[in-house]
């Protein structure tokens, strides 16, 4: 590899190099990443068993399941909530006024 004189380049050629080395680096790392896992697969596939076996899957179950409401306005009954999260303005505003919230559970 040819050495490089750095004290000798203008700005630009410095930064011209910098975006060269940090592109040359994060394919380097991508590689050994790919060379790696692949080492790891071929071990676990001879020992006889399989990646997700072992290390489990990446899935995870209580992603995207929705969540039934608890309460509701009784005014406008398509407005719910879950009682989750920030109160909904509807919510919060009859509270304000002295209603309960469980005066608002859905039964």
């Amino acid at each position: 590899m040819a050495a490089v004189n750095v004290e000798k380049m203008s700005l630009k050629e410095l930064l011209d190099l910098e975006a060269k080395l940090e592109k040359a680096i994060a394919g380097a790392r991508e590689r050994e990443r790919s060379e790696m896992k692949q080492k790891i697969e071929n071990i676990v596939q001879n020992a006889g068993f399989s990646v997700s076996e072992l290390f489990g899957g990446r899935t995870s179950p209580a992603k995207g399941r929705t969540v039934a409401a608890k309460y509701v306005n009784p005014d406008n009954r398509s407005e719910t909530w879950t009682g989750r999260g920030r109160k909904p303005r509807w919510l919060t505003a009859k509270l304000d006024k002295g209603a309960k919230l469980e005066d608002f559970s859905v039964r």
